[in-house]
């Protein structure tokens, strides 16, 4: 086994209770990612789900996933998911040199990202990748109640703004060496820039997955079946 798909998925969301399991378009949260990775089989030889909560762990399985139980004290609401990574790693009796994580929390991506992001990760010969999308707000900081720009001067055009981008979450992809050092991403590692309105999910209210919702019902026309959005 070389490359591996890691979904970490705490039970206990504070904001938005048991959000890994409500529904979005007919399944659970969590499933999205699952379906996704399972659509990318040729990439990846197995998909881990981490968790603490006997739900999540019944869901996963039921579509299709292996589950690592993730002990209480890598479980807490400041704990970092590098921590969930390599729990999973320790636990994994198979050699793997890649990993691929899928945040729950971000269950719509294009298509062919993963394949995409794939190719490019095998071209590039990083330690890692990660997915941005370019950001073409005027951001500015408000000091002294005054308000200063940061990417722009006062009176420009918003087409002729610096491009700056946020990381924003839909895959990564690390070597388990870079792991094991305790990241997920590095200096080094390849920014992968994606022009998509998934790009904007990241379910952390209710709110969020409203959005999350109509949009996944705005395109994807067979919500059960399709191993990603288009």
């Amino acid at each position: 086994m070389k490359t591996i798909a890691i979904i970490p998925a705490r039970g206990d969301s504070k904001r938005l209770p048991h959000k890994n399991i409500l529904d979005l378009g007919g399944i659970p949260l969590i499933a999205h990612s699952i379906l996704y990775a399972k659509a990318n089989s040729d990439i990846l030889d197995a998909i881990y789900v981490s968790t603490n909560d006997e739900e999540i762990k019944k869901i996963a399985i039921e579509y299709g996933a292996k589950v690592i139980d993730r002990p209480e004290y890598i479980s807490g609401d400041f704990e970092p998911t590098i921590t969930a990574i390599q729990h999973v790693l320790e636990n994994v009796d198979a050699t793997v040199e890649h990993v691929v994580l899928l945040q729950p929390t971000n269950p719509l991506r294009p298509i062919h990202l993963l394949k995409d992001c794939w190719n490019t990760y095998k071209k590039v010969d990083k330690e890692g990748l990660f997915t941005v999308t370019r950001n073409h707000n005027k951001l500015g900081r408000i000091i002294k109640n005054g308000f200063q720009p940061f990417n722009y001067e006062i009176g420009q055009r918003s087409q002729d703004l610096e491009p700056l981008y946020f990381e924003n979450g839909l895959l990564y992809i690390s070597t388990v060496k870079l792991i094991k050092q305790g990241k997920i991403i590095s200096d080094t590692s390849f920014p992968f820039e994606v022009n998509s309105i998934f790009a904007n999910v990241d379910i952390d209210t209710q709110e969020d997955l409203d959005y999350a919702e109509y949009l996944f019902q705005k395109h994807t026309p067979n919500p059960s079946q399709e191993g990603g959005v288009e």
